[in-house]
Parts: structure tokens; sequence; C-alpha cells
């Protein structure tokens, strides 16, 4: 994986524009409302709700991408390295879900 680069990208990123890190809480804060941006754009373009002209021209990826930022600034400041956990994480769920989803009927086509 390259989470690692991604991660040492962002803290140099911290280090010359950003002055410090937000504190923990404000930066979960600040994820909170990063996911919020996904879920409005998920909800009105490709669920349900009708979409707004004013969110018309928003980016799914470009908030998707404040999403990671934001979890590797907190991954940042609470020293995971998150490449280890993702890949832990990874071969937990391979084991854990692989005959569970494959023998899920509401996954058969």
């Amino acid at each position: 994986m390259e989470l690692d680069g991604a991660q040492r990208a962002v803290d140099n990123w911290i280090k010359i524009h950003g002055v410090r890190y937000f504190n923990e809480l404000t930066n979960m804060a600040q994820l909170t409302e990063e996911v919020g941006e996904v879920a409005r754009i998920i909800a009105r373009r490709y669920g349900e709700q009708s979409e707004k002209i004013s969110d018309k021209d928003k980016d799914l990826g470009e908030e998707l991408a404040d999403v990671i930022f934001v979890a590797l600034c907190l991954a940042n400041q609470t020293g995971v390295d998150i490449n280890a956990a993702f890949e832990k994480k990874l071969k937990k769920k391979s084991e854990r879900d692989h005959d569970r989803h494959h023998n899920n009927s509401k996954l058969k086509p």
C-alpha cells in the first residue's frame, strides 16, 4: 500500500502551510463535517432527494479527498501508522467476511 506516502504528504503540508494541526477534537468535528458533505452529495445525486442548484457543481471526489485528508491528520497527531492499520483491517475483513458475503443471498445477481 502507499498510504504512508499520503500520511507523510499531509504532515508536510501541515508543517509548510497549516502552521500546526488543529487539536484532535477540532479535527474530529472537521471530519464529521466533511463526511456530511459527502453524504449530502450522495443523497441528492444518487439517492431520492432532489439536488439543489447550489449542489450541482459539488465535486464528490474532492469531498472524499477532504475526508481522507482529515483522517490522515488524525492518524498523524495520534501516532497511528495508517498503512499498517489499513493492511491489518483489510486482512481482518478478508478473513471474517469472505464466507459471510459469499453466502448472502441479497448479494447474488
